[in-house]
Parts: structure tokens; C-alpha cells; sequence
């Protein structure tokens, strides 16, 4: 499937008109037409494939459920036909709605019918979960890399349809560098996102958070663990601490992350946060040789250095 490269502007806003909607900023742009308000049953209703959400916990369903039974269901779902069964919708955007009204007993909930491609129903239900806050951490990151893998977005235009900054882009998909161990942990509440950036650089961060966990360490104390398990020294004196500010572990992430793709060790130093030095050690002319002709050759986009 060719990625569709279209920004994610305006359009799913209008889809509300001027109701509950709660989508602050980047969209998806949609034709006006090819849409149509109805009503459907729970039973001609099916979740969608692109949903990032993977867990919908019982205590917060129960809530909507309540909401639901008082006031109804306000926002309608975005659905569209399922192309193996002219007798269902694909839910693009409200799962957890339906799956409320479902605890509500309701029996029908108000939809928009959208006639719309593979591709554009995919980035909607993304989109729409990715700007919902109690979306899970790692939900969040793997939704945001299937967009920038799948329809060629890019961090810089992630963040601004979205409304985040790139720096949250890339620290986000770089949780998924974490072991499987790490993440489940992540998903379900027993370590922050604090904790998993502290445990990014580990090699053996899928033991360590074991650690982190039954001795209840705060962030700072994870980021001490993983030092003293990699060498480094965490203090260091008054007056180096004033010229040497020490690296915050998005700093030592994306040194690790460079260090892997060029075989060589990367040091980045920056004083102010915006400008600084990028060091690359190498220990033979060879390896040097070696790199200089990788830069040389490579000039496609896919090619260069990226966080």
C-alpha cells in the first residue's frame, strides 16, 4: 500500500461539527463526502484493526458505562462498512464507547458512516487514540512508529499535527528499545516512563527493573542504579559539576542509539541544550576509513543519522 502523504490537518473535526468533540489539534483530512450520520446496533458493530489501544480497563469502562446510562452516548462513533460483511461496521474511532454501551445494556449508539480507504480509517484511529491521554505508554509509542513506519510520517510531522514536540516523538518510540519485560511493567503501571528512559541504556535493563520494582526506586535512584552498573560515575566535583553539566538519559539513549548503528563509540555534549559537540572515537584508521565511506556512499534521506 502507498503511503498516502497528506498532513494530518483539519477535516475530523468537522466530522463532530460542533458537539463534544475532543480532538485538540492534528487530524486526518477527509473528503466532505462519502458520510452520513445513522444509527447502528452493538451487534453490527466490530473493532477496527487500527486500534493502538490494547488494554481497556474494567474500572474506567464502568465509569463511561455510568456517564452512558445517564446522558446517552453523546459523541457518535466513526464507522465504516466491513469489506467481508456488507452487514457489519468497522469501528475507525470509539471503541471504548462501544464497549461501554455494551456494560450500559444500551442497544444502538449514533455512528458516522464514513466511506473512506484502508489507509485513512488506519491513521484515524490512531490519531484519535493518540490524543487521548490515558492512552497506555507503549500503545502510545507503537502507534506513533506505525505511522511514521507504515504512511511515512516523519518525527517533525508527527509532532506538529499532533501538537507535541519532537523531542516527546522520539522519546516515546524510544521506549520501544526496551525488552518486552520492561515494557509489560511500563503497560501496566508498576514503573513510570521515567523509570523506563533511566533503564533505556541498560544491556541488562530486563533485570534491573525487577530491582527497581521490589526496592520501590525513585527515577533518580534507577538512573544511579544504571550508572553504577555501567561504570559511570555519577558525582562528580563542585567544579567539574559547573563546566561538565551531567548527560540526562535522553542524551545517553541517542549516543547509544548512534554508537549501534555506526560500531563506534558517540559522545554528545551540549551546554545548553540547544547547541553542542558530537564525538565519534574510533580505534584504527580502517574503522575511520570505514565510516567516511558509508557517508559518502549513503546520501539518500533513508541513509543519514537520525534520532
Amino acid at each position: 500500500m502507498e503511503p498516502q502523504k497528506r498532513g494530518l490537518g483539519r477535516g475530523l473535526n468537522a466530522l463532530f461539527e460542533d458537539e463534544e468533540a475532543d480532538f485538540s489539534q492534528g487530524n486526518v483530512e477527509l473528503p466532505a463526502e462519502g458520510r452520513r450520520r445513522d444509527s447502528l446496533g452493538l451487534d453490527q458493530l466490530i473493532p477496527g484493526p487500527g486500534q493502538p489501544r490494547r488494554i481497556f480497563h474494567d474500572a474506567a469502562l464502568s465509569e463511561l458505562a455510568d456517564s452512558i446510562k445517564q446522558h446517552g452516548v453523546l459523541q457518535p462513533l466513526l464507522v465504516r462498512q466491513a469489506t467481508d460483511n456488507k452487514e457489519k461496521y468497522e469501528i475507525i474511532a470509539g471503541e471504548r464507547r462501544w464497549r461501554a454501551a455494551q456494560k450500559a445494556q444500551l442497544h444502538e449508539v449514533p455512528v458516522i458512516v464514513l466511506d473512506i480507504t484502508d489507509a485513512q480509517a488506519f491513521e484515524i484511529a490512531l490519531i484519535e487514540n493518540l490524543q487521548r491521554e490515558d492512552l497506555d505508554p507503549i500503545d502510545e509509542a507503537n502507534g506513533y512508529q506505525r505511522l511514521i513506519d507504515d504512511h511515512a510520517y516523519t518525527q517533525e510531522k508527527l509532532a506538529e499535527g499532533l501538537g507535541k514536540s519532537r523531542s516527546h516523538i522520539a522519546n516515546m518510540t524510544r521506549l520501544l528499545h526496551l525488552p518486552d519485560a520492561v515494557q509489560a511493567f511500563l503497560s501496566e503501571g508498576k514503573i513510570s516512563i521515567g523509570h523506563a528512559r533511566a533503564l533505556i541504556t541498560a544491556n541488562n535493563a530486563d533485570e534491573l527493573v525487577k530491582e527497581v520494582i521490589s526496592q520501590n526506586l525513585s527515577v533518580r535512584e534507577t538512573e544511579k542504579l544504571v550508572a553504577d552498573m555501567q561504570g559511570r560515575p555519577q558525582k562528580t566535583t563542585k567544579r567539574a559539576a559547573k563546566s561538565e553539566p551531567k548527560k540526562d538519559v535522553d542524551t545517553l539513549a541517542l549516543e547509544k542509539d548512534l554508537s549501534d548503528k555506526i560500531g563506534m563509540r558517540v559522545s554528545i555534549d551540549s551546554h545548553d541544550g540547544k547547541s553542542g559537540k558530537l564525538s565519534v572515537s574510533f580505534k584504527s584508521l580502517d574503522q575511520l576509513d570505514s565510516l567516511l565511506q558509508k557517508l559518502a556512499a549513503d546520501d539518500s534521506p533513508a541513509g543519514r543519522l537520525s534520532a
